[in-house]
């Protein structure tokens, strides 16, 4: 089966926010390893493993680039290659600080407030410039994609980027349920706002990451995370 990249936001891997994502959603995808949940009342299972499934296979990130097979001609060394060229013409700034928010029917972190983000520039930057990379998108997963209500302007950057989601429609958010029925969120959303509490504080966007998908059936992991310029 196609292996998948995916260009990702991540934080340090040994930061406190790491840690809380990852055992929100069940999974460190930089040790590829399962992790315990966190302890709270309102966390327990089976309704944590359940409530977490879809952000479990793609690991605690925040999108900058949507996962995409290799275009014919193009490597995984050639993709590491141009991802720390790009990394080291960057410089490291500081990001916004992140909420606990409902997007839709999942959970996740968002930018607070309305205020344009340093990851709308990141982002846009990101599907231009590994867009070379990228093969053309699946007739599965345009049919899927397509399922989905989309404007026209979403439309045009599915055909056109491979996901609808980009420039204008970009908004940055992490991840940290897949859709919730309402009584599962209301008694998980409060308890996800406890629980990253001690860790909130604005963001160090440093690097960006490629995480790589060995197969549809696999979790993706970190394959290499690039660092800003100081």
């Amino acid at each position: 089966m196609t292996e998948r990249y995916a260009i990702y936001f991540m934080p340090e891997p040994n930061s406190a926010l790491w840690q809380f994502g990852s055992s929100v959603i069940g999974y460190d995808a930089a040790l590829k390893q399962v992790v315990d949940h966190p302890r709270h009342q309102a966390f327990q299972e089976p309704t944590a493993s359940r409530a977490t499934e879809a952000p479990r296979r793609y690991g605690f990130h925040g999108t900058l680039k949507a996962p995409f097979a290799l275009r014919d001609g193009t490597t995984e060394a050639g993709l590491i290659e141009h991802a720390r060229a790009f990394a080291n013409a960057r410089a490291r700034q500081t990001g916004p600080t992140l909420e606990v928010a409902m997007v839709d029917a999942f959970v996740a972190l968002v930018s607070e407030g309305d205020a344009a983000s340093p990851f709308d520039r990141l982002a846009a930057d990101c599907v231009r410039e590994f867009d070379p990379f990228r093969g053309p998108i699946s007739e599965a997963d345009m049919l899927r994609r397509l399922a989905t209500p989309l404007s026209p302007r979403e439309s045009n950057h599915l055909h056109r980027w491979g996901y609808p989601y980009v420039f204008e429609d970009f908004r940055f958010h992490m991840s940290l349920t897949g859709a919730l029925a309402h009584d599962v969120r209301d008694e998980l959303f409060p308890a996800l706002q406890e629980l990253y509490a001690p860790v909130r504080k604005a963001l160090d966007i440093d690097a960006i990451a490629i995480f790589k998908q060995p197969d549809r059936l696999s979790r993706f992991h970190v394959l290499e995370r690039m660092r800003f310029r100081d």
